[in-house]
């Protein structure tokens, strides 16, 4: 087996991963072991799944909490989190599903027939904080990992300071980490890589 060697640059980092040279001391003696990080989600048969636990933070609150992260929320994204109709919950843990767009066809990627398939395969409609969970919850470069654009919550819909009703969303699009705001029209459409987020029934 060939190993190529590392350079001064990669070796300083593998150093600093192990906390200095008392860390690489306390490896090499069996004291401390290095393994993999488990993922934070999984992928089965084109659906996601994963976890999230409220927390009881108001939707005010995850304005400020985002943004302080370095988040970015849009315009649409704060009035549907001011609304109050955007209610939190404190101390549950959901099981997501989120249904990736390629499970439909363009002509079916509808939220309405969306809805109706989520309803078939026993998911449920979960909190509008879900989205807030899961923009908190993964990168923009995991988001990327799940071959997906766009993670929708399809709460129900909340209107927001345009009148219109709204779904929130958490969005990469190599600009930031964005918590947005999208149309929850039963017959709009959505594009392939968008995942629609459900809860897994506990019944």
């Amino acid at each position: 087996m060939k190993y190529s060697k590392l350079d001064p640059g990669q070796i300083e980092a593998i150093v600093n991963k192990l906390g200095g040279m008392n860390g690489v001391q306390r490896f090499l003696c069996g004291e401390i072991t290095v393994s993999e990080p488990e993922c934070a989600w999984r992928e089965e048969d084109g659906v996601i799944y994963f976890t999230v636990t409220s927390d009881g933070t108001t939707g005010s609150e995850w304005i400020e909490r985002l943004e302080k992260k370095g988040f970015r929320v849009s315009g649409y994204a704060k009035s549907v989190l001011r609304s109050a109709d955007f209610k939190p919950t404190n101390g549950i843990t959901t099981e997501v599903a989120v249904l990736k767009g390629s499970l439909f066809s363009n002509n079916d990627r509808l939220t309405r027939k969306i809805r109706a398939e989520a309803e078939r395969r026993n998911l449920t409609t979960p909190n509008a904080e879900i989205a807030c969970l899961i923009r908190e919850k993964f990168s923009d470069e995991e988001i990327k990992e799940m071959d997906l654009w766009w993670i929708v919550a399809m709460h129900e819909p909340i209107k927001g300071s345009d009148g219109y009703l709204n779904l929130l969303s958490v969005l990469r699009n190599g600009v930031g980490r964005w918590l947005s705001a999208d149309y929850g029209f039963p017959v709009h459409g959505w594009v392939i890589e968008t995942g629609f987020a459900f809860v897994v029934s506990q019944v």
